[in-house]
């Protein structure tokens, strides 16, 4: 029974202290070009988006996010649309109190599931050997918090973000670091070649991404034959081997009909993430 009165008190008793994800379910979606969004990462957050992307260019020193350059501001930095807002919502979700004193657990954004990180993609569009020291000196108001998953000496912890390089991120370097709080988006359709001299797990890549045109091609309409089926299943296969999550990229975004059914049908062959741009209609799906 709703009692007027204290509802117009505003009364420190309504409001729940984690209060920004409470009823938002998380959803396997990654949100294609973030910074598109009205809002970015707020907007993929409020329809349960567990993945995010943010493409950073490296000039002057700074780490701009855009989808080109020409569309780059001074405002919008990689600190100012991801780092910060992101620390602000954790810091929101893992108060400390008397009644968290000796907690050692990390809640990621989603209030409905403390335990689920959020997947931070940088790509990186300029040069990857002379961009990735930045990008991990960036990532430090998260690290020193305690919010990014980490691998130390092969062993994986996780926490409220994990944060994987892909675009120029170059895979040498980020073999180097240890501890590593920032993984390598790996090639699904070559998990198995052994010319790339990389062995494939979680605590390099959680995740393998590749081009959907390339490996599997079907528009969308009519039947998918069963040798592009048959390429779905099989890189998934290569990668759950691995404890790697999966990920198609460029899929045809038109027409919406067409588009839906290539989502149900990779959802259906054991795709992970759900590659939107119309994080709406994905989360509705």
């Amino acid at each position: 029974m709703s009692s007027p009165k204290l509802e117009n008190s505003q009364s420190p008793l309504l409001q729940y202290p984690t209060q920004l994800t409470q009823d938002i379910v998380p959803k396997q979606i990654h949100s294609h070009n973030d910074y598109w969004r009205d809002v970015p990462l707020l907007t993929a957050l409020s329809f349960g988006v567990m993945s995010v992307e943010a493409d950073v260019w490296l000039i002057n020193g700074t780490l701009f996010v855009g989808h080109e350059q020409q569309a780059l501001t001074e405002d919008r930095t990689f600190d100012a649309l991801y780092i910060q807002p992101l620390l602000k919502i954790l810091e929101a979700q893992n108060p400390k109190t008397e009644f968290t004193f000796g907690l050692t657990s990390t809640n990621g954004p989603f209030d409905t599931a403390g335990d689920v990180p959020l997947q931070l993609l940088v790509e990186i569009k300029t040069n990857g050997t002379e961009a990735l020291p930045f990008v991990i000196k960036a990532l430090q108001p998260l690290r020193s918090s305690g919010y990014l998953t980490t691998a130390t000496n092969g062993t994986l912890v996780k926490s409220a973000v994990t944060v994987v390089g892909t675009g120029n991120t170059p895979l040498d370097l980020v073999k180097t670091l240890n501890p590593r709080d920032l993984f390598y988006d790996a090639p699904l359709a070559q998990l198995i070649n052994p010319s790339l001299n990389t062995t494939w797990d979680p605590t390099l890549s959680p995740l393998a991404s590749d081009d959907y045109e390339a490996y599997v091609g079907w528009n969308g309409i009519g039947n998918i034959s069963d040798d592009q089926r048959a390429n779905i299943t099989k890189f998934v296969g290569d990668a759950h081997s691995r404890g790697i999550m999966t990920r198609f990229w460029g899929a045809p975004a038109w027409p919406v009909s067409a588009r839906d059914n290539i989502w149900r049908v990779l959802l259906e062959n054991g795709v992970d993430w759900v590659n939107a741009d119309d994080l709406e209609a994905a989360a509705n799906l």
